[in-house]
């Protein structure tokens, strides 16, 4: 039982982007949200940006084709 539970503050300055225009990872101030992925958590997240993308993009593809054939996921 015990223990105690310690929420982390995050506001909106807190966040990090990925700039599509220019490749780079950017704070909160930066590029219009339009033209950028996020936001992160964090600068090193905001990095792996394109890289989770691609992940999400091949579990949805593979989801898809599992729904199509009618198998179960």
């Amino acid at each position: 039982m015990g223990g105690v539970t310690v929420w982390q503050s995050h506001t909106v300055a807190d966040n990090w982007w990925y700039c599509l225009t220019h490749k780079t990872v950017e704070p909160n101030d930066g590029c219009p949200n339009k033209n950028r992925l996020g936001p992160y958590p964090d600068e090193a997240t905001a990095g792996r940006a394109l890289e989770i993308v691609r992940e999400r993009n091949e579990q949805w593809d593979a989801e898809d084709r599992e729904w199509e054939q009618g198998t179960p996921g």
